[in-house]
């Protein structure tokens, strides 16, 4: 199987499309969306509808932490993330939240596990940032899941976490377009980066193919019109600073 891996869309409809069009051109069989649908961008709807598609297609589809912030929105959050979640949730159909709100934190397939944040306490969002919470990750991984590969959403940066020789992950940062061995006896977690909401100074969309057969992972940056993703959440009135983030990829 060769599974198309896009998280973090956060509600940018132009990214996503360009995405998934790239992942057609390179023969994938199967589309897993790791969460964080929305938040931040100015086209939720068009996105969650999107989501939806791919799911009745067959496409994993997990929740995030915004999307749950955008199904319940907490009014005494005043966290920069929080601030489009009740803008999101009135944007959103009653279907498309009733949608948001049955998704899956995790899924098992084989010995590959989908999360958006760790698959330590999936609900409480723990980022995979480091060497320490990608051993607390696999860890957790094993213990609970018997999964030995791990797909990782929510921290925006394309990282793998693999172990070799040693008892300790090591971490390693791929080169876009590169495949990547990932030999199925290695214990490994990778996140996936970002589609909608790139933050390493490069506003290029971020997506991951995993190559079943081959054993191998090859990290894309694609090429999409960010300008008219950050007119979108002018548009809608979010705060600027979303859409100067897509401009300047930070």
């Amino acid at each position: 199987m060769k599974l198309a891996l896009l998280s973090d869309i956060h509600g940018n409809l132009q990214a996503l499309q360009a995405c998934t069009a790239h992942a057609q051109t390179q023969g994938v069989d199967r589309f897993a969306l790791l969460g964080d649908l929305v938040g931040y961008g100015g086209n939720p709807e068009a996105v969650v509808e999107q989501a939806m598609h791919m799911a009745e297609q067959g496409a994993w589809v997990l929740q995030g932490n915004h999307d749950a912030m955008a199904v319940q929105p907490n009014p005494l959050d005043d966290s920069v993330g929080a601030s489009s979640a009740v803008w999101t949730h009135q944007q959103l159909s009653a279907s498309q939240r009733e949608f948001l709100k049955q998704l899956p934190l995790t899924v098992l397939q084989g010995h590959m596990l989908l999360v958006h944040a760790s698959a330590y306490a999936p609900e409480r969002w723990h980022y995979v940032d480091s060497e320490r919470a990608a051993e607390m990750c696999m860890d957790h991984a094993l213990q609970t899941f018997d999964a030995s590969h791990v797909m990782v959403g929510h921290v925006h940066h394309q990282t793998v976490y693999y172990r070799g020789a040693g008892r300790k992950l090591m971490r390693f940062e791929p080169t876009a377009g590169a495949p990547l061995p990932m030999p199925h006896h290695r214990r490994w977690v990778a996140t996936v980066g970002s589609v909608g909401q790139p933050r390493d100074h490069n506003p290029r969309a971020m997506y991951t193919v995993y190559d079943d057969q081959a054993q191998r992972m090859t990290f894309h940056r694609v090429l999409y019109d960010h300008a008219a993703a950050a007119a979108a959440i002018r548009q809608a009135g979010l705060p600027e600073f979303f859409a100067q983030r897509l401009e300047r990829g930070r």
